[in-house]
């Protein structure tokens, strides 16, 4: 195994371009895994440690560009207001010593659904700037991940940036696992309003061969909050809203059975995370726009 160094991204995207099969390792907290227990060998690594813009990041009027080496623990510590969902699913990445290694870029490499960022992505709808010594180009987080542990990235291809919108509304996320801490999650859900466009994204994981959006919960969400003038009178969303909304994050679960949990606990497990979220969300927004649950009822 040859270990490629590179100074600078150049240098990178140079070193990637003449070997394409090199395995980028920053934080390491997947790849080494792996290697160690011999499940891989790659031919190359390509330490992008000195790269310093990938642990850097920019926070703008509208969005944050985030390196994709900025680590959990500084997500958690600096853009909680920004990005309120990933700084909540970086609070349930393994343990301390791996939210200072580890970092989105890893996640969206490795592209395992069970990828603690991956729920938070997609329901913030995020968007993934990658490039090579060809050039640079934004992929839509929806349309990232292409398999079990497979992206959107060309062989020659490195991810540079992660561009989030800034949180215009709460954010929630909530992981099951077989234990407190350094555990992967037998699955996971992510929840976004966003009232701006009076919509509501969500993210789910290891739930599906890839992580996924729930779709038909998300549409009739949005139409019931809508039709029922829900983001002008705050209303307490109904039980009834809440229990559909539950059913069908359920019904967008494709999951397996394995160690860690059982296909049907899993899609059980993501309708009571999607109601909660839902539930804890919209307390938040009803409460930032000066109602409690007493009022505008």
């Amino acid at each position: 195994m040859d270990f490629l160094r590179p100074a600078s991204w150049e240098e990178a995207l140079a070193a990637k371009a003449e070997h394409p099969t090199a395995v980028p390792i920053a934080g390491g907290t997947d790849i080494m895994v792996e290697i160690n227990f011999d499940h891989r060998r790659p031919e190359y690594l390509l330490d992008l440690n000195r790269i310093e813009l990938l642990g850097e990041w920019e926070v703008g009027e509208e969005d944050v560009r985030l390196g994709a080496s900025v680590p959990y623990s500084r997500i958690m510590e600096n853009l909680r207001a920004e990005l309120p969902g990933l700084a909540l699913a970086s609070h349930t990445v393994a343990s301390p010593q791996i939210r200072n290694r580890g970092g989105v870029g890893g996640n969206l490499g490795t592209a395992s659904p069970a990828g603690d960022a991956h729920p938070a992505l997609l329901a913030a709808g995020a968007q993934v700037e990658v490039e090579s010594v060809r050039g640079t180009r934004l992929i839509p987080i929806d349309a990232f991940y292409k398999g079990v542990k497979r992206n959107a990235l060309e062989p020659d291809e490195l991810i540079k940036t992660v561009h989030i919108k800034k949180a215009d509304g709460p954010q929630q996320y909530s992981k099951v696992g077989t234990r407190n801490a350094m555990v992967i999650a037998v699955c996971a859900f992510g929840l976004a309003l966003h009232p701006e466009t009076r919509t509501v994204r969500t993210g789910i994981g290891s739930a599906a061969p890839t992580p996924v959006r729930a779709t038909a919960a998300e549409e009739f969400l949005n139409a019931a909050l809508e039709e029922g003038g829900f983001w002008d009178n705050g209303r307490i969303i109904t039980p009834s809203i809440a229990k559909q909304f539950a059913e069908l994050a359920s019904g967008a679960c494709n999951p397996i059975d394995d160690v860690r949990g059982t296909a049907r606990y899993r899609r059980h497990a993501v309708g009571i995370m999607a109601r909660r979220t839902l539930g804890w969300t919209w307390e938040q927004y009803r409460a930032g726009n000066g109602r409690t649950l007493e009022g505008a009822a």
